[in-house]
C-alpha cells in the first residue's frame, strides 16, 4: 500500500522542488549509522531518527530527510577505505586506466573530492602526477597528509570551488568517489564541480547508492542518514544537463555490491564523443521501471518479508543451539540490525578490520566490535557477513572457519548460507 508523507514539515525534492509525497521505505527509527559508541557512552541517551526514503513523482530522485548536518556526521568519520584490499585494488586499476585514457602527465592536475585517507590519490602521487584532496573528516585527512597528499580540510561546495579557482586551481580530472549520495546540497555541489573543471577536463563520479541494483537486490540496509540521495542514471542525466554538464560514458562496477561510474564533460566540449553506454543504461533502467511510482511502492512489502525470513533464521539456529557472530561493523550493519531488532542476545559480537571501530559498540544495538582474531577464539557455527559487498574478501580472510565446520551467511538479497 502506498504511504503518503504526513510529516510536520513538508519536504520538497532536492532537484526539482516538487513536494515529496511518496514514502517508499520506512525503516522505523535508527541512530546515525557510523556513530560507534565507547564503553563509557553505553548509559548515555542515544539519538534515534526516523529512517525513511521518499521518491519524487516528477524526477524520480530518491531522497532522505536531513536530520543531521553533514558537519555533525562527517567531521570525524569511521570509514577508512584503506582497510579494504578489494577497494585498494579497485582504485589502483582505476588510476592506471585513467592516466592512460586521458593522457595524464606531470603537467596535469587531479583533484579528488572526499579523498578520505588518501587511498586513491596515493596511486597518482606514486606516478608523479600532481594531485590534491578535499576532505572534511579531520581524522582521515590527517592520515592522507602523512602519506604526503596535500589535503584541503573542508566540505566541497560552490564556495570552496570559487576559492580554488581564485587560486588558479582547476582540474583536468576531477574525481568524486562515494560522495554524491552523501551530499544534501546537491545543486550547490554540482555547480561547484562545473566551475572547478577545466574547459577540456573530465569529471569521474562513482557511487554505491545506485538505484538499479538497490531495487533489484533489496539493498535496504544501504539506507542510512548519511545517504541523502539514491540515484538512477535516468534522473542524474536530467540533473547534470540542467547545469551544463554532459554524461559521456557510464560503467557499472561490482565494488560495494553494485556501483555506478559516470564520466562527465562540459556540455560545450565537443572533443569527447558520447558513448552508447549512456543510452543503453538508461533504457535498462526504464525497462526495470525506475520512472514508475509502482516500482517503488512495492518495495516495503518485499523488505518486510525479508525481515521475517531473517527472524526465522535466528529462531532456527537458537533452537539448534548454534552460535553466530557478525563480520563487518559497516553502516549497513547498523541499519539492518536496528530494523530487524537484532541485539547482542542474538548476535553476541561483530568483528571488523578497522582498528578505529574495535573495542567500540554498534549504534542502537550496542553489539561489541572486536578484532577479527576473536572469531578464531570462539569458533562460531555461523559467521554473518554484514559487509556483504566484501563477501569474497571476507570469506578468503577467514577460510580457516572450515576447520571447525563454520558456515557463512548473508541476508541480502535473501538469507543464504555458504
Amino acid at each position: 500500500m502506498e504511504k503518503k508523507h504526513h510529516g510536520k514539515h513538508k519536504m520538497n525534492c532536492r532537484f526539482c522542488e516538487n513536494p515529496l509525497e511518496h514514502m517508499f521505505i520506512d525503516l522505523g527509527k535508527s541512530p546515525l549509522a557510523n556513530s560507534y559508541l565507547k564503553h563509557e557512552d553505553l548509559n548515555n541517551l542515544e539519538s534515534f531518527y526516523p529512517l525513511r526514503a521518499f521518491v519524487c513523482s516528477k524526477c524520480f530522485l530518491v531522497q532522505l530527510e536531513e536530520y543531521e548536518s553533514p558537519e555533525n556526521i562527517f567531521t570525524e568519520y569511521a570509514y577508512m577505505s584503506s582497510y579494504s584490499k578489494s577497494m585498494l585494488n579497485h582504485v589502483e586499476n582505476f588510476v592506471e586506466k585513467t592516466i592512460e585514457e586521458f593522457d595524464l602527465s606531470k603537467d596535469s592536475d587531479v583533484i579528488e573530492i572526499a579523498s578520505n585517507d588518501g587511498y586513491l590519490l596515493q596511486f597518482f602521487k606514486n606516478k608523479n602526477i600532481p594531485c590534491y584532496g578535499i576532505e572534511p573528516a579531520l581524522n582521515v585527512a590527517k592520515i592522507a597528509e602523512e602519506k604526503g597528499i596535500i589535503t584541503i580540510k573542508e566540505f566541497f561546495s560552490l564556495k570552496t570551488a570559487k576559492e580554488l579557482v581564485n587560486n588558479n586551481k582547476k582540474a583536468d580530472v576531477l574525481i568524486a568517489f562515494n560522495v554524491l549520495p552523501h551530499t544534501p546540497n546537491l545543486i550547490d555541489f554540482i555547480e561547484g564541480l562545473k566551475i572547478i573543471l577545466k574547459e577540456k577536463g573530465v569529471i569521474i563520479i562513482q557511487f554505491s547508492a545506485y538505484l538499479l541494483p538497490f531495487l533489484q537486490n533489496l539493498e535496504f540496509d544501504t539506507v542510512y542518514h548519511e545517504h541523502f540521495s539514491f540515484f538512477s542514471l535516468y534522473t542524474l542525466e536530467k540533473i547534470f544537463s540542467t547545469y551544463g554538464l554532459t554524461i559521456f560514458d557510464v560503467m557499472e562496477q561490482k565494488i560495494h555490491g553494485g556501483s555506478m561510474r559516470i564520466y562527465l564533460k562540459h556540455a560545450a566540449n565537443s572533443s569527447i564523443k558520447i558513448s552508447s553506454n549512456v543510452t543503453n543504461q538508461i533504457e535498462k533502467e526504464i525497462e526495470y521501471g525506475v520512472n514508475k511510482l509502482d516500482t517503488y511502492m512495492q518495495f516495503q512489502e518485499k523488505i518486510d518479508e525479508l525481515k521475517s525470513k531473517i527472524w526465522e533464521f535466528f529462531l532456527e539456529i537458537k533452537k539448534e543451539n548454534k552460535t553466530i557472530v557478525g563480520y563487518g561493523a559497516a553502516a549497513k550493519a547498523t541499519t539492518l540490525l536496528n530494523y530487524c531488532g537484532i541485539d547482542k542476545n542474538l548476535l553476541p559480537y561483530v568483528v571488523d578490520a578497522n582498528p578505529y571501530k574495535q573495542n567500540r559498540y554498534l549504534p542502537g544495538t550496542h553489539i561489541p566490535i572486536y578484532n577479527p582474531k576473536k572469531i578464531f577464539e570462539t569458533n562460531p557455527d555461523y559467521i554473518l557477513i554484514l559487509a556483504w559487498n566484501l563477501k569474497d574478501e571476507i570469506m578468503k580472510q577467514i577460510n580457516k572457519a572450515e576447520q571447525w565446520n563454520g558456515k557463512f551467511v548473508t541476508f541480502i538479497p535473501k538469507v543464504e548460507k555458504y
